[in-house]
């Protein structure tokens, strides 16, 4: 496979297929991507606020005069930083997975502009919040929600070039989505692939992300644009795959020895996955296993969890 370099901009994949990244992919640094063919356009995501999606909306105008009017944006998932920037999308449909759409009514950017403004009287959880977020701006975004939704499986068409999108959540939220476009081998992954960073696990279970890449591994695909990171192959897909596994496995040993979540967050030796970024994330997928392992339904104390990322550089052994 050709290598991609990770810089920030838009990439030509080829035959009217573009990736936007953003590095270091960290906390809110997504990608996104734009798929054309005959004047028809389709984007794949918008960013985490306006200043960032329109400059991303303007380079691909440059690369596709068709882009000036984005026929059709597809939300992968209901986190911010993969739709903030809707608004910006004027007249386009709106795709996203029916649990997707429900999610994103429950965390408007509304509320990350509240939290940027009291993170200064929170402590270590709000220095660690503004060290994540403080980079983007949320007080000016309209919130804009997908005008169709699926479940399951949405056969696209972009004039000529078939689209599909498959709905493999609830995994790192309940409605995640990967889109492939087979004539050309490629698929943005959305938040199913972290690369070069630890990958976070809202909601789960595990199994359904180590599903979705399998289903990944078993397609005829050669580029692979993920939600963070730069631009992969099969071997990126592998990596998260094996990593989930061996948290899995990990975390079941330490749940069955009587450990509490937070303690088996920090005992937990990353090995080899000790050098992807944002190591700190450990703390929510132990705590989403652990839930898991219980049947224990109701939602992550989101407040906890962050207090545990911001506190886990400092406790890690």
């Amino acid at each position: 496979m050709q290598h991609w370099k990770y810089t920030k901009g838009l990439h030509d994949l080829g035959n009217g297929i573009f990736a936007y990244l953003q590095p270091d992919g960290s906390w809110g640094w997504s990608n996104a991507g734009l798929i054309s063919d005959g004047g028809m356009t389709l984007l794949v995501d918008t960013l985490f606020d306006l200043v960032l999606t329109r400059e991303m909306l303007d380079a691909m105008r440059l690369a596709v005069p068709a882009a000036g009017s984005i026929d059709v944006l597809v939300n992968t998932h209901g986190n911010g930083d993969h739709w903030y920037g809707n608004q910006l999308v004027e007249d386009a449909e709106i795709i996203a997975s029916a649990s997707c759409a429900e999610e994103m009514k429950e965390a408007p950017p509304q509320m990350l502009a509240s939290l940027q403004k009291t993170a200064p009287t929170m402590g270590e959880v709000g220095a660690f919040f503004t060290r994540c977020f403080s980079p983007f701006q949320f007080d000016d975004i309209d919130p804009v929600l997908p005008t169709r939704t699926f479940e399951g499986r949405l056969d696209l068409q972009v004039e000529h070039k078939e689209v599909r999108l498959l709905e493999v959540g609830p995994a790192h939220t309940r409605g995640d989505v990967i889109v492939h476009i087979p004539e050309d081998r490629t698929l943005f992954a959305g938040d199913i692939l972290f690369i070069g960073g630890t990958p976070i696990m809202w909601v789960g279970p595990v199994a359904n992300w180590i599903n979705a890449c399998d289903l990944m591994l078993g397609m005829d695909i050669e580029k692979i644009v993920p939600g963070h990171g730069p631009i992969t192959d099969k071997r990126g897909v592998m990596a998260v795959k094996e990593y989930f596994e061996y948290l899995r496995e990990e975390t079941r040993r330490r749940y069955e020895e009587g450990m509490s979540a937070a303690e088996a967050a920090l005992d937990i030796d990353l090995g080899r996955y000790a050098s992807w970024g944002d190591p700190e994330r450990i703390v929510v997928n132990v705590d989403t296993l652990y839930r898991e392992f219980s049947g224990d339904r109701t939602p992550p104390n989101a407040l906890a969890l962050f207090e545990g990322m911001a506190s886990y550089p400092k406790r890690q052994k």
